[in-house]
């Protein structure tokens, strides 16, 4: 099989012709350097070529300035798993090509065999412009050169015509050679690269002299200069980015809350129609209450991650998101970061761990180091069933507005303990051991209109990749909590006598739980629990989040599933039903207003996630980062809650 590497600078559309060739949905960020791993795929079959496609991190230069371009290169070089490519397609701005050009140069020079895609040809266009294919291929020695339009596949054809006709001659791997990285070679090659785009770029206006194409040619899109001037601008534009911000996670709660009502319905039904099938007995229970109410816990809550992603999405395929990472360079150089740390702490709501792999962006060691170790301070979208349920405690039904405003305070006070941290951490010098010199520099993307289908089809493949991941761990959390919370006191005695069949089954559920493996595990991590005003069940809850946060919805739902009527077709609505009705050992109620706003201080601040922790220590080389962050924000998290927790008591919140 062939294999052929994608490969060109960021914002040249190389991963939108990457999805095209091979029918995947990749997310496609407006931003350098947003992939930081390669990915691979087959060529699809109605292309007629038999070859994988590799995708790789925008580079301008086959010299490597940050780690994910050392990836890059590394990968066209010598890729670990599929050796040298027999064919490189590079993607080239037709608007840029003063600048990428060079790495087309650098390819050539390094004997690599390779095709060439222009794209960004609308946006030549609409300055009036046009380039000579044939021309370009005769001064670059031949390369084919073609249009395409990634979007829509114009041209795509013709480019592979290209490609199997090269595929089809023989190839030699050992003929590569390394990149000239000597600063004179550098320069004289720009000199050429200028030369070559005076004759290529042709004026559609043929009064217009050669000398004043260039000027025009490089002159910003006066649109993008007309809406920068408004996002940009000192006092309107940090405004507008937080009103942004507010809106985005007012909407998670305002738009998704019918669609959750539907999901929440949809399970209970199912857990219903499962006991009136099958009747009352073991595997009844296991099905129903091990299996369909977990995953109904959780499932419930993906309308607001869908609507999480799908904003995001519409923000970096405006170009957008590029515009926040300059807005926020300043108060970000504050505390010892800049602007490149924007994407993967933005990266960091969805999740951490690709979060902390795009920081290999970052050029500075100190200020990625300092990235990872804050990113998990980020609320990522595995909270976010944890708040809304808590939420829906404290908030009555239908006042979306108001919990909506919760929300917004909550990741509001996540990004402010992020800063503080940040700020903090980077003063105490002995945490992050390691100094550079910083930069910041960065291409802003002209604005586009989001294209819908693209934006949707990355939103939907990223809602399945979460549900995949989280689902599975759910899933054997929640069977593993069952049989805690069912055994070894599966079938214990109740005296029935003038009880009526519902309350006999509640009391065996409480004599079931309280005489379970779980309630021995409980019982021995319930001090830790009696300063927050909560006791062992909760204790099991917030023990199972170690491994996905998302588990403690459905391990409160088995922990605490004893008060539901056989009418009650609402796994959320159940929940928090025995939530209200549930009690301390002294009688007085176990969750108020006080003991849920400590478990959610607790939720924003600890470190929950042995697969963030995992990634950490990949991507710093040793586990005393990831232990620091475990330590620090756990210890941090539960010192603040129980601080929270009492001073609200104090003052009568209750």
């Amino acid at each position: 099989m062939n294999v052929i590497s994608l490969v060109g600078p960021p914002n040249a559309g190389k991963t939108t012709l990457f999805n095209y060739l091979s029918g995947q949905n990749l997310k496609t960020v407006n931003y350098p350097g947003a992939t930081v791993e390669y990915n691979s795929a087959k060529l699809q079959k109605k292309f007629g070529i038999d070859a994988q496609l590799i995708d790789t991190p925008g580079i301008v230069s086959l010299i490597p300035a940050s780690l994910d371009e050392v990836v890059t290169v590394q990968g066209i070089y010598n890729n670990p798993e599929y050796g040298v490519p027999e064919l490189i397609i590079v993607t080239v701005d037709s608007s840029q090509l003063s600048r990428h050009l060079l790495l087309v140069e650098e390819l050539l020079e390094s004997k690599f065999r390779i095709v060439v895609a222009l794209t960004m040809i609308d946006i030549l266009e609409r300055k009036g412009f046009t380039v000579d294919c044939e021309k370009l291929s005769e001064k670059l020695g031949g390369v084919p050169v073609v249009k395409v339009d990634p979007r829509s596949g114009k041209g795509v054809d013709k480019l592979l015509d290209y490609a199997k006709k090269l595929l089809a001659e023989p190839f030699d791997a050992d003929q590569i050679v390394p990149v000239n990285e000597d600063s004179k070679h550098l320069i004289e090659l720009y000199k050429g690269i200028e030369k070559i785009e005076k004759d290529v770029i042709l004026s559609k206006d043929k009064t217009v002299k050669t000398s004043s194409i260039r000027n025009s040619l490089h002159a910003p899109d006066e649109l993008t200069l007309k809406i920068d001037k408004f996002l940009l601008s000192k006092g309107v534009g940090f405004f507008v980015f937080i009103l942004i911000m507010v809106v985005m996670f007012a909407s998670i709660f305002w738009l998704a809350a019918p669609l959750m009502n539907l999901v929440d319905q949809f399970f209970g039904l199912l857990a219903s129609w499962t006991v009136e099938l099958l009747g009352k007995s073991f595997i009844t229970d296991f099905i129903a209450d091990g299996v369909i109410a977990g995953l109904g816990a959780v499932s419930v809550f993906v309308p607001q991650i869908i609507i999480l992603f799908l904003i995001l999405g519409l923000l970096e395929d405006s170009g957008y998101l590029a515009r926040g990472a300059m807005l926020i360079d300043r108060p970000l150089a504050r505390i010892g970061l800049n602007g490149r740390s924007f994407v993967p702490l933005m990266s960091g709501f969805a999740c951490a761990i690709p979060a902390i792999m795009s920081t290999r962006t970052i050029p500075n060691r100190r200020e990625r180091l300092l990235t990872i170790f804050i990113i998990p301070l980020i609320s990522c979208s595995a909270r976010l069933p944890v708040y809304a349920l808590l939420i829906a405690f404290l908030v009555p039904a239908g006042h979306a507005l108001l919990s909506g405003a919760i929300l917004a305070a909550i990741y509001i006070s996540s990004i402010t303990i992020t800063i503080i941290a940040a700020g903090v951490i980077n003063k105490v010098r002995g945490i992050i051991k390691a100094e550079d010199k910083s930069s910041f520099i960065l291409e802003l993307p002209t604005y586009k209109m989001p294209k819908l289908s693209v934006v949707w089809k990355n939103t939907w493949t990223s809602t399945k990749t979460y549900v995949r991941s989280a689902g599975l761990i759910i899933l054997t959390f929640s069977i593993i909590l069952w049989v805690l919370t069912f055994f070894p006191n599966y079938n214990p005695k109740i005296d029935a006598a003038n009880l009526t069949p519902a309350q006999v089954e509640a009391q065996t559920q409480v004599a079931r739980i309280n005489g379970s493996y779980a309630a021995e595990l409980g019982k021995i991590i319930e001090p830790a629990m009696v300063p927050l005003g909560l006791d062992w069940r909760v204790g099991v809850a917030v023990l199972t989040t170690f491994a996905a946060r998302e588990v403690f919805v459905s391990s409160l739902a088995l922990m605490f599933k004893i008060t539901e009527s056989k009418d009650d077709y609402s796994i959320q609505r159940s929940i928090l039903k025995s939530m209200k009705n549930a009690v301390a050992e002294d009688g007085k109620p176990l969750f108020t207003t006080s003991t849920v706003i400590g478990l959610i201080i607790f939720f924003i601040i600890a470190l929950q996630c042995i697969s963030t922790m995992a990634i950490s220590r990949k991507e710093t080389g040793s586990w005393r980062i990831p232990l620091l962050q475990f330590a620090i924000y756990s210890g941090g998290a539960y010192i603040l809650a129980v601080i929270a927790v009492n001073l609200l008591r104090a003052v009568g919140v209750s």
